[in-house]
């Protein structure tokens, strides 16, 4: 919180303090909170062993359904009952709600600031605008300087995108941001689809790709241990198209694209495209498969290389890349 208390001319020797993002659990921390070690050492291993992957899968899904929150984890790690973290889940958004005397700088602010706390875990995984969000009355102008102020407060995550293949990235933030939050479990809550998510049935396949978006985003941020740590995406800078990416990941000299699909198959047409534009050959596909390195080409013929991982290794991309790349 120390961003917004600078806000407030709170003031410290400048160089003598060291910035931490404090972030929900991640993956591999919730292995070793929930007891599965033996889970943990195995994804360890690139790759991991076939024989786990299904096993891994799943307790992947479970913690896309209940997030990474401390308490949550602590709770469910005694428990193992998903019904007894209805309670933590309400009383954590309340209590988020009620705490916006801490980032608001007048009254006003802290309504917008009610009101996006309220309705933005709705909009998880999704492009958004400003203007009126989430059905309110409020303008651009305000709503803007809400969602800064709890993206200085860690609580969500304003994801820009970017229009070149290359580095450096130069962020379009004029365009419409995707919206992720600070954690999965409390946008499942809120939805009120965890059960359907963990048993992937009955459930509306865009919203099932947005969470998969939501919680790979979760997990990619955590790679960056920085307070300047920054996702974006990729759309094709031409008017008129509707090609976009979900994220791209810098590594080393390159800006790598990453896919995120829902099942284990599907079409990569804005891989493809972004590749077409690409300096490199170098590319990567989360979903439910398994670990490969696949030999592909574009429409147009250029030849890269996919790698396609499950959804378990995101929050180890780096580790990864420099297996496979180098």
């Amino acid at each position: 919180m120390l961003e917004t208390l600078i806000d407030k001319r709170i003031s410290f020797p400048v160089g003598r303090v060291d910035f931490m993002p404090v972030r929900p659990c991640s993956f591999d921390e919730f292995l070793l909170i929930t007891g599965e070690e033996n889970s943990l050492q195995v994804l360890s291993s690139f790759p991991p062993p076939e024989y786990a992957h299904e096993k891994l899968i799943q307790l992947f899904r479970l913690y896309t359904v209940i997030g990474g929150m401390p308490e949550i984890l602590a709770e469910y790690a005694e428990s193992r009952d998903l019904q007894r973290l209805q309670k933590i889940y309400s009383r954590l958004i309340v209590s988020f709600q009620d705490d916006v005397e801490k980032y608001a700088r007048n009254q006003t602010l802290a309504k917008v600031i009610q009101h996006v706390i309220g309705s933005a875990f709705n909009y998880a995984g999704k492009r958004i605008t400003f203007d009126k969000f989430g059905g309110s009355v409020y303008r651009s102008r305000e709503m803007g300087e809400a969602f800064r102020t709890l993206e200085k407060a860690y609580l969500l995550n304003l994801v820009y995108p970017v229009t070149g293949t290359y580095l450096p990235v130069e962020e379009k933030l004029k365009k419409a941001p995707k919206l992720i939050m600070f954690d999965t479990g409390l946008v499942n809550f809120s939805s009120g689809l965890q059960k359907e998510i963990f048993i992937s049935t009955g459930i509306d396949m865009n919203y099932y790709g947005n969470i998969m978006e939501q919680v790979t985003a979760q997990e990619l941020l955590t790679l960056d241990k920085s307070v300047r740590a920054r996702l974006n995406f990729w759309t094709r800078e031409e008017p008129g198209t509707q090609s976009e990416l979900d994220f791209v990941f810098p590594y080393r000299d390159m800006l790598i694209p990453i896919e995120v699909k829902s099942g284990s198959t599907g079409k990569l047409r804005s891989l493809h495209q972004f590749m077409d534009r690409a300096p490199h050959g170098w590319a990567v596909r989360f979903y439910t498969g398994k670990t490969s390195l696949q030999e592909t080409r574009t429409l147009t013929g250029k030849k890269f290389r996919l790698i396609n991982l499950p959804f378990y290794l995101a929050g180890r991309l780096t580790d990864v890349m420099k297996e496979v790349i180098g």
